[in-house]
C-alpha cells in the first residue's frame, strides 16, 4: 500500500486513541488461562490484534469481535499450532499457559518488527526454571511441563517486557508453586496484565516495580475488563502536534502512564492533562538530549517520532537508541526529505531548525513509519510513503484520524 500525504500541515483539533496495543495482547493470551467467558472491552482494531485473534481461534477459543470488544471462551484447546505461521512478536506468551492448559504446546517460532536483537532466551530460560522442557527448532518452539516447584526465583537477565508477562502470566496457574520475578519491566502494561489476571482470580502482587510475587492457582473466573489507553499512540499524536506548530486535544489517555511528557516539556511543549485527556501545543522548540530506556524511562517505540520533532528544534540534539540496536532505519528516509542527521553509533545529532522536503520514503518497521509519516505532513510538498499499511499494525484508523486533524492524506 501507498500513502500520500499533502504538506505543510497543522494539527488541529482532538483525536482519540484506543486501548494499548501492548495491554491488548497479553491479556487475550491471558483469557485462555479461564474456561469461563471472558470480555474484553477497550481492544483495538489493528492487524496484530486480529493476527492473536487468528491464532487464538486456531487453539479452538470461541472468539467474537466487534466493536472494539471481544467475547472469548476457551474449552477444548489444541496443543500444536506450529502449522500456523506467527507474524508478531506476542504469539511467545502462548507458549507457556498453552502447555499448563493442555499437557504440552508447539507454536511457530514468533515474528515481529526486525528492529534489533528480540530474543526469546530470557522467556525460555524462565519456563525451564518453573519446570518446563522446552526444544527449539527451525520454525517451531516447543514446551512440556515435567516438574512442579514449591517455590521458584526467577531473575530476568534484561526487564524484558514480553518474559515478564509470559513468566507472570504462565506462573499464575501453577498451583502449589510461589514464584518471585526479579528484575522485572515495570511498564504500564505489565500493570494492566496484573490487574486482568487478579480480575479471574489470580494471586498476583509488585506489578510495576522490579520484583513481582505470584502465587499459582488451579482455576480462573469469568471476567469483563477494560484495556488502559495506549501511551505510544498518545505520543505520536503529540509529537506530530508540536513538529506541526498546532494544538491538539487528545483523549482517552492513561495519565499515570504517560512517561513522555516531560522530555516533551523541555523541548518545549506546553501540555495540561486532565481525567482522561491532554491538550498538547508548542512554543519555541529548544533541543533536546534524550535516550530510551526501559520505563518509566523514555519509550524506544517514540525515539523515531521525536528526531523528526528536533528536525524542528533550534539547537543541537541528541537522540540515543539504547534498547535496540537496529531502530535507527529512519534516518535513512529521513535524509530522502532534506534531514541533516549525523549517527555516531547508536547516537543521532540533529542540528536544527531544518526544513524538509516532501519525498517518496519506505516504511520498514512500525515506528519508523510512523515517524516518516509525520515528517511528511510537516514537509513541503508532496510524499508518497511504501509499505504504509505496516501503521495498521500499531495505530487504530490512523488515515481517518489524520485527516480529522488536518493531514490530508490518501492511500492506495
Amino acid at each position: 500500500m501507498i500513502a500520500k500525504v499533502w504538506g505543510n500541515s497543522k494539527i488541529r483539533g482532538e483525536v482519540s486513541i484506543g486501548g494499548a496495543k501492548n495491554a491488548a495482547l497479553p491479556i487475550l493470551v491471558a483469557s485462555i488461562l479461564s474456561s469461563k467467558r471472558i470480555e474484553i472491552l477497550r481492544i483495538p482494531d489493528l492487524a496484530d490484534v486480529r493476527e492473536m485473534i487468528s491464532m487464538l481461534r486456531a487453539l479452538g477459543v470461541d472468539v467474537s469481535f466487534e466493536n472494539n470488544s471481544i467475547s472469548m471462551l476457551s474449552t477444548n484447546l489444541n496443543s500444536d499450532i506450529s502449522a500456523f505461521p506467527s507474524k508478531i512478536r506476542a504469539s511467545i506468551l502462548l507458549l507457556g499457559p498453552l502447555a499448563l492448559k493442555t499437557g504440552k504446546a508447539k507454536i511457530s517460532y514468533p515474528g515481529g518488527c526486525s528492529i534489533g536483537k528480540r530474543p526469546i532466551d530470557i522467556h525460555l530460560d524462565g519456563l525451564r526454571k518453573l519446570g518446563f522442557d522446552v526444544s527449539v527448532g527451525e520454525e517451531f518452539v516447543e514446551a512440556v511441563p515435567i516438574h512442579r516447584y514449591k517455590q521458584v526465583d526467577i531473575r530476568l537477565g534484561f526487564p524484558s517486557v514480553g518474559a515478564t508477562e509470559h513468566l507472570m502470566t504462565t506462573a499464575s496457574m501453577m498451583r502449589g508453586t510461589e514464584t518471585r520475578l526479579l528484575n522485572c519491566a515495570r511498564e504500564p502494561e505489565i500493570v494492566d496484565l496484573q490487574r486482568f489476571l487478579n480480575s479471574m482470580g489470580a494471586r498476583i502482587s509488585g506489578a510495576g516495580t522490579s520484583k513481582i510475587c505470584i502465587t499459582g492457582v488451579s482455576q480462573f473466573l469469568s471476567a469483563r475488563y477494560e484495556v488502559i489507553g495506549d501511551r505510544i499512540e498518545a505520543g505520536t499524536y503529540a509529537i506530530a502536534t508540536m513538529a506541526s506548530g498546532g494544538k491538539l486535544v487528545i483523549k482517552g489517555v492513561t495519565p499515570s502512564t504517560l512517561n513522555f511528557v516531560g522530555v516533551l516539556q523541555k523541548i518545549g511543549g506546553i501540555i495540561s492533562i486532565k481525567d482522561d485527556s491532554m491538550c498538547i501545543k508548542a512554543s519555541d522548540l529548544k533541543s533536546i538530549k534524550v535516550f530510551t530506556a526501559p520505563y518509566p524511562g523514555f519509550p524506544t517505540d517514540l525515539q523515531p517520532q521525536i528526531t523528526v520533532l528536533a528536525c524542528k528544534a533550534k539547537g543541537i540534539s541528541e537522540i540515543s537508541e539504547k534498547i535496540f540496536e537496529n531502530r535507527l532505519g529512519h534516518v535513512e528516509e529521513l535524509r530522502k526529505m532534506g534531514a541533516i542527521l549525523d549517527v555516531a553509533g547508536q547516537t543521532i545529532r540533529v542540528k536544527g531548525p531544518q526544513v524538509l522536503h516532501g519525498a517518496r520514503v519506505v516504511g520498514k518497521d512500525l515506528r519508523e513509519t510512523a515517524a516518516i509519516t509525520i515528517a511528511s505532513a510537516i514537509a513541503n510538498g508532496t510524499s508518497e510513503i511504501e509499505n504504509f499499511e505496516i501503521l495498521f499494525r500499531g495505530y487504530e484508523k490512523v488515515v481517518e484520524k489524520l485527516n480529522k486533524i488536518g493531514v490530508r492524506i490518501a492511500t492506495s
